[in-house]
C-alpha cells in the first residue's frame, strides 16, 4: 500500500511539473485544447501504470508519448480534415488576467500559442510539426528528437530545416511585451465598440487595407466558406453582425491564444471567439470561430460587458 501512495505522490508531482510543457507541444501539434488536455491525461496515465524507475530522462520520455500519440491521431483524423466544411482554425484557448498566476497559463504566455502560428504550423506536414516544435521550442538536440520520432538524427535535421524553409521565416513569436499588450488589448476594445455601433466606417478605420477575415463554423453554424479578403468588403460584412441573430448578445475582452481577444455570448451561451493579427496598429487578420464544437472548453462568465 505504501508503494502505491509513493507512486501516486510521484505521479502527481510529475504532473504538476509538466502537464504546462507537454499541453503546449499536443494543444500546438493538433490546434485542438479538448485533444490536447485528453493526450496529456493518458500520457500520466500511461506512466502511472507502467514501470518508471528505469527512465533516466523523464521529460525526454514523456515528450515522446505525447508526440506519438499527437501524431497517430493526425494520421487517423485526416480524413475528417479533408473534409472539414468552410476554413479549419484551432480550437481558441481562452485566458482571463485571473489565470496568470495559474503555472499552466504562465507558461502559455512565454510560448508561441497565436492563432496566426498555429495556422502557419498547419502548413507542415505532421512530422516536420513534431520536429520543428521539437527543436525550436523543446530545444532538444538532433540525437534526443530522433529517439522521440523514431528516426535518424541527420533525417531531423533535414526534417527540422525543410520545415524551416516552408515557414519562410515566419515562426518569430506574435508575444507582445506589456507596453504592446495593453496598447493592443485598447485597440480590440475600441474595435469592439465600433462593431457594436454597427457602423461600417468605424470599423473600417481598424482594418488594413489587406485584411482577411477568417470565420470557422464547422459547416454547424452559418459562416463564410472561404475567408474574406479587403477591408471595405471585411467592414460591411462585420458591421451589425449581432443584429443577424436573435437573441441577447454581451461580450467580454479575454486573452485568446496569447493575444488580445473578445469572446462573444448569446443568450449567455458562448457563440463565438475572436482573435486578431495586428500589423501597425492595424488587423491584418481577424479569426472567428463559431464551430460550437470548438467552443465546448470555453467557460460561461458572468462577468459581461
Amino acid at each position: 500500500m505504501g508503494s502505491v501512495i509513493l507512486e501516486n505522490m510521484k505521479t502527481e508531482q510529475l504532473y504538476s511539473l509538466y502537464k504546462p510543457l507537454l499541453f503546449s507541444l499536443a494543444y500546438r501539434m493538433l490546434g485542438s485544447v479538448m485533444d490536447a488536455e485528453d493526450i496529456v491525461q493518458e500520457a500520466f496515465l500511461t506512466l502511472y501504470k507502467s514501470n518508471s524507475d528505469h527512465i533516466q530522462n523523464m521529460k525526454a520520455y514523456m515528450c515522446k508519448i505525447v508526440t506519438n500519440r499527437c501524431l497517430e491521431l493526425l494520421r487517423s483524423t485526416r480524413k475528417q480534415r479533408e473534409v472539414y466544411v468552410g476554413t479549419w482554425l484551432p480550437e481558441p484557448l481562452v485566458t482571463t488576467a485571473s489565470d496568470e498566476t495559474d503555472p499552466m497559463q504562465s507558461y502559455l504566455q512565454k510560448e508561441s500559442v497565436s492563432t496566426a502560428y498555429l495556422l502557419l504550423l498547419q502548413q507542415l506536414s505532421y512530422m516536420e510539426r513534431a520536429v520543428f516544435l521539437l527543436r525550436e521550442a523543446m530545444q532538444y538536440d538532433y540525437e534526443e528528437i530522433a529517439d522521440i520520432v523514431g528516426k535518424s538524427s541527420t533525417n531531423c535535421r533535414q526534417i527540422f530545416h525543410r520545415a524551416k524553409r516552408s515557414l519562410g521565416g515566419k515562426f518569430i513569436p506574435d508575444n507582445l511585451d506589456r507596453l504592446d499588450q495593453e496598447k493592443t488589448t485598447n485597440l480590440v476594445e475600441q474595435f469592439m465598440h465600433a462593431l457594436a455601433s454597427a457602423d461600417a466606417s468605424q470599423v473600417l478605420k481598424f482594418l488594413s487595407t489587406d485584411a482577411v477575415l477568417f470565420t470557422d463554423g464547422g459547416g454547424k453554424v452559418k459562416a463564410l466558406t472561404q475567408p474574406l479578403h479587403g477591408n471595405v468588403r471585411i467592414s460591411h460584412s462585420v458591421s451589425n453582425f449581432l443584429g443577424k441573430w436573435p437573441g441577447s448578445f454581451t461580450y467580454r475582452f479575454a486573452m485568446v491564444n496569447g493575444l488580445p481577444g473578445i469572446v462573444v455570448y448569446r443568450d449567455e451561451k458562448t457563440w463565438a471567439v475572436i482573435s486578431f493579427k495586428f500589423r501597425d496598429s492595424r488587423i491584418i487578420h481577424f479569426y472567428f470561430v463559431s464551430n460550437p464544437d470548438k467552443l465546448k472548453h470555453v467557460h460561461e462568465s458572468n462577468d459581461f460587458t
